[in-house]
């Protein structure tokens, strides 16, 4: 392990160090930041914090919803490799059993690689990230019709006890009426009831899939909703006259709002419109990767569903036999959406690397891409055109995959 780390440039949450040296102990852990102008004169890279992906489903052949403890582990190393330090495993909608069962085995291996002492190679999880059961019937996308919920604090609450207390993130269409939903067993209530509830309990509420209108959407803002779910992807679209949830999220500076930037799920345009409406705070770049993110074309099951691969297009395979295509996810990696949006608006590497790790962590109210004297070094490097070149976890260098 190197005792001393340099670059061109230093991305800290709060401002940028020019001409960077970062001393380490033999832990890891940051003892000082200092500044050598004359000695990194030709210097050109830039370090960043560790990226932070809030909402991704598994990568490289693993389900997070069906992993064991040495599953999570390879995935763990996986993303590492890709620049991620931080991630929420992020659940799809399934049968309330299926999904407590997996929310139990998740807490788990978050408690496992929490109390271990984790090797340096691996992302950290820090939480779960539940998208549904409380979605949009007519915006589900992949998400199994028969398996949606109404709002309900009863099945929010056990979701809750299953994970151990470890949801920090849930996404949910906040409009009035969002069915049909499934028979359900459990008292319901509306989403700006369970928006209210689960915010309370520290959980980052996010709007999406979801038909809502502007009003609607407002009003879950006021209930404590703090961000947006892959914004214009499985929303109402955005109209003049009536802007619905769409328009609300671009126009809000209290909503973060999250993009899957792939060239896939968003015109470049878009992009563009996105980053002007909300900016270097409010922005945050995901993946929404499934299972066969890393892995090529071909096909891969993401719960009951076979979902096909090509040219970095995720697709339903039951919708594409029948002509139809079907936006399934991503098998895009975090360290590539923060290149793909460098291309997309001309965006600076210093921006798109805040994209992807310290907007996502302010929006959790964390501070787990904060560096000071004591914390472990959790850092990427990248060349001034976006490419990664390394991530650095507890101080260990770990070579960007190829």
């Amino acid at each position: 392990m190197h005792n001393t780390l340099v670059a061109r440039t230093l991305l800290l949450h709060d401002r940028a160090v020019d001409f960077p040296v970062l001393d380490m102990d033999e832990e890891g852990r940051l003892t000082a930041i200092g500044t050598d102008p004359k000695a990194l004169a030709h210097e050109s890279t830039v370090l960043g914090s560790g990226l932070f992906d809030v909402h991704m489903h598994g990568a490289t052949g693993i389900d997070v919803m069906t992993a064991d403890d040495g599953q999570m582990r390879a995935m763990r190393r996986f993303l590492a490799r890709h620049g991620v330090a931080y991630f929420l495993p992020t659940t799809v909608t399934a049968p309330v059993d299926f999904t407590l069962q997996a929310l139990e085995r998740m807490a788990r291996s978050i408690a496992e690689a929490r109390d271990r002492d984790r090797p340096a190679g691996e992302a950290a999880p820090l939480g779960i990230h539940i998208e549904g059961p409380f979605l949009s019937h007519s915006k589900r996308g992949m998400h199994p019709s028969q398996d949606l919920q109404p709002p309900s604090l009863e099945l929010f609450d056990r979701l809750q006890a299953a994970a151990g207390g470890m949801i920090r993130m849930m996404t949910i269409a906040p409009e009035a009426d969002a069915g049909p939903y499934a028979a359900s067993e459990y008292e319901r209530v509306s989403a700006v009831e369970l928006i209210r509830h689960a915010t309370a309990q520290g959980v980052a509420c996010s709007v999406g899939h979801s038909n809502a209108s502007s009003q609607e959407t407002l009003t879950a803002i006021e209930a404590g909703a703090v961000s947006a779910t892959h914004t214009f992807n499985a929303m109402r679209p955005l109209n003049h006259r009536d802007p619905g949830i769409l328009g609300v999220v671009l126009d809000d500076d209290r909503l973060f709002a999250d993009l899957i930037c792939d060239g896939v799920h968003v015109a470049a345009e878009a992009v563009r419109l996105w980053w002007k409406c909300k900016g270097p705070n409010r922005a945050i770049l995901i993946t929404d990767a499934l299972p066969g993110a890393g892995m090529g074309d071909g096909k891969f099951m993401v719960g009951d569903e076979w979902v096909t691969a090509d040219h970095g297009r995720a697709l339903v395979t039951r919708d594409l036999e029948q002509g139809i295509e079907t936006l399934a996810g991503s098998v895009l990696m975090l360290n590539q959406a923060v290149r793909k949006f460098m291309e997309c608006t001309s965006a600076c590497v210093e921006q798109g690397v805040r994209l992807a790790s310290h907007n996502p962590a302010a929006m959790l109210r964390g501070n787990a891409t904060h560096l000071a004297p004591g914390d472990f070094v959790n850092l990427t490097r990248w060349d001034q055109s976006g490419r990664l070149l390394a991530t650095y976890l507890r101080g260990r260098e770990i070579p960007a995959a190829s």
